[in-house]
């Protein structure tokens, strides 16, 4: 009797036997699901941070503008830093990503266009890596890019501060940001041919900052000095009014650097974010001692404009190869970078282009050198590679915005009038003044 009913038990126990490694495999497949909903979720909502961190960069932008120009003009400057972002953005979304990440080339690599506008079916929301795991939705993906696309734009705004017509700035960044920006950015972002070629740049110390430093160094040299900059064969400092807000507005920038190359990981790798918070710090310490150092040298007292500019010109340098380089060449990035700010600073005064921010110095010149750099201190990546990239970038940025300055010039005109430029473009373009009841003196 005993042996029967073990007999009648081996059919449920087979069944057990046969469940056991099914349930665990089932269970096993659940727990990785899970793993990576929960990943995507927190690389999503780190991108959407740092979205709100490259966000905050135009009220630094705003501030550091307005704080190193005049009184008379500080409207004026707050005025197109605001009109700029929104610029960007809804250019963005009608043609620059597209235009940017258009999927499929045509002439080689040089250009392609996926079509106007922006938004995809419910199955296609997830943006995924190599391995097909979701990184963040399609939504993330642009409103991240588009401030970047914002951020070039509002780089020429402080070098031709003080005496562009309004309207005229308007027109050229409009058309600047909506086509030339996205167009070149996806020779290396949309995979085009300087992907191809090798040519690397992680954040955009070339595809952001110098292809708006280029456009800035070309409305500098169209429109001429401020009024009583260079006189009797000398050059005549023109001091901004405000420097706790210019201060403020380099802190405020430095804050959103963390979102402009921490979110350039793409992911919220702990590893890699983390490594690029500190590169990228350090380099900007650098930039700021390097900086002090050397026109505290020459000028022989210790200058806060050009300590300020050292920060940035640190993380403008170290923003193409902020995940590559080493930790100690981050802080050699950024110290030369810091010296190579105030050289162009002095240099381009002595050549009579009036930048008042120093945007060219900061935006073009540390562009460049970081970009270079990344070639010099990364030895996955070629220098001559790098070099052609900027070069390919000079020579179609420098050409794009004078042709689009040239053509604003003819139908608009540039620059406002004498007497216009003497009372400030706060009263003359917009009939109101930032700081009312108080007396601006007009110099």
């Amino acid at each position: 009797m005993k042996a029967l009913s073990v007999l009648r038990l081996l059919p449920l126990v087979a069944l057990l036997t046969a469940w056991l490694p099914t349930a665990a495999l089932a269970e096993g497949e659940a727990a990785v699901v899970a793993g990576a909903d929960a990943m995507y979720t927190v690389n999503n909502t780190w991108m959407l941070v740092a979205t709100f961190l490259v966000f905050i960069m135009h009220l630094g932008f705003a501030s550091l503008e307005a704080g190193l120009t005049r009184a008379k003009n500080t409207v004026n400057i707050l005025f197109k830093n605001t009109a700029i972002i929104s610029i960007g953005l809804l250019t963005y979304a009608v043609v620059g990503f597209n235009l940017m990440y258009p999927g499929d080339f045509s002439l080689g690599g040089w250009f392609g266009f996926g079509g106007f506008g922006i938004g995809v079916s419910p199955e296609d929301m997830m943006v995924a890596g190599d391995d097909g795991v979701g990184i963040y939705t399609y939504w993330t993906d642009f409103i991240f890019q588009a401030m970047f696309a914002a951020t070039a734009a509002t780089i020429v705004s402080g070098a031709v501060a003080e005496r562009i017509k309004l309207h005229s700035f308007l027109i050229f960044s409009t058309i600047y940001v909506a086509l030339v920006y996205p167009w070149v950015g996806s020779w290396k972002w949309g995979g085009g041919w300087l992907d191809e070629m090798g040519f690397y740049d992680f954040a955009g110390s070339t595809l952001v900052h110098s292809v708006g430093g280029w456009a800035a160094l070309v409305g500098v040299s169209l429109l001429g000095p401020r009024l009583g900059k260079y006189v009797s064969g000398g050059i005549k400092p023109i001091l901004g009014h405000n420097m706790p807000l210019a201060t403020i507005g380099v802190f405020l920038l430095w804050l959103g650097w963390f979102g402009f190359n921490g979110g350039s990981v793409l992911s919220a790798d702990p590893e890699l974010v983390s490594f690029v918070f500190v590169t990228t710090s350090l380099a900007a310490a650098a930039g700021v001692i390097g900086a002090m150092t050397i026109s505290w040298i020459i000028q022989k007292k210790p200058d806060l404009s050009m300590a300020l500019n050292g920060a940035l010109a640190g993380l403008v340098g170290i923003t193409a190869g902020a995940d590559v380089v080493s930790v100690m060449s981050a802080v050699i990035i950024g110290l030369l970078a810091g010296f190579l700010v105030v050289a162009s600073v002095m240099v381009l005064d002595r050549c009579k282009l009036d930048d008042p921010v120093g945007a060219i110095s900061v935006h073009l010149v540390c562009g460049i050198w970081g970009t270079l750099a990344v070639g010099i201190f990364s030895a996955e990546h070629s220098f001559v590679t790098q070099l052609i990239g900027v070069a390919a970038y000079g020579v179609t940025c420098f050409i794009a915005a004078m042709v689009l300055f040239l053509v604003v010039k003819a139908i608009f005109g540039l620059r406002v009038d004498e007497k216009e430029e003497m009372i400030g473009l706060d009263l003359g373009e917009h009939g109101m003044e930032a700081y009312s009841g108080f007396e601006i003196h007009n110099s």
